[in-house]
């Protein structure tokens, strides 16, 4: 009498012929890319003065964000997106407001320093999902204009950006218009492991 054997068989599924393996070598050996998901939220009030840019898009608006650099509060979620998914440190302390240098600068900028850190670490950004929480403006007409932005200055398709807005309906600092939220999720990919 035969005992039965305590560890499974491994299930095998048929390929066709001469073809690999998703993400598999010749020989069999898988190869898993390296996955990394980051999350990154971002802050500033609205003040008269100042210029509303969100995602690189200037929108029409009688008040801006507060901030040291342009205070595109969307572009820096998807910063801290990017970031976390590096395990690195947050936007505050990789670029800080006490340097007078990056006063005013474009949020953009600071986008494409952060992707050119993932790339030069192996990781290319997969995708990213944002979401804006804003009373107003309007910002569905300016939806597309930010994805193409955010998309050009992070070097990936369009179609791999995705940026939502929500109204708060009156609830807290937000829904009263005292200024605007962003959160992202980045996912990159890169290396094997």
């Amino acid at each position: 009498m035969r005992k039965p054997n305590p560890r499974p068989r491994p299930v095998r599924r048929a390929r066709a012929a001469g073809s690999r393996p998703a993400g598999g070598t010749a020989r069999g050996t898988v190869v898993r890319p390296r996955l990394r998901v980051g999350c990154g939220a971002d802050v500033h009030a609205l003040r008269p003065g100042r210029r509303l840019v969100l995602g690189g898009v200037e929108i029409p608006h009688p008040r801006g964000l507060s901030g040291h650099s342009d205070a595109d509060v969307l572009s820096h979620a998807v910063c801290d997106a990017v970031l976390g998914a590096l395990g690195l440190e947050d936007m505050g302390t990789r670029f800080p407001d006490s340097d007078e240098g990056l006063r005013g600068r474009s949020s953009l900028w600071f986008l494409e320093e952060v992707a050119r850190e993932a790339r030069s670490r192996g990781f290319e950004i997969v995708n990213v999902d944002a979401v804006i929480l804003a009373e107003a403006p309007r910002l569905q007409p300016h939806i597309q204009a930010m994805r193409q932005a955010l998309a050009a200055a992070l070097g990936v398709a369009a179609d791999s950006v995705s940026v939502k807005a929500k109204r708060l309906e009156g609830l807290g600092a937000i829904g009263r218009q005292e200024g605007i939220m962003a959160q992202a999720v980045a996912l990159l990919a890169g290396g094997t492991g």
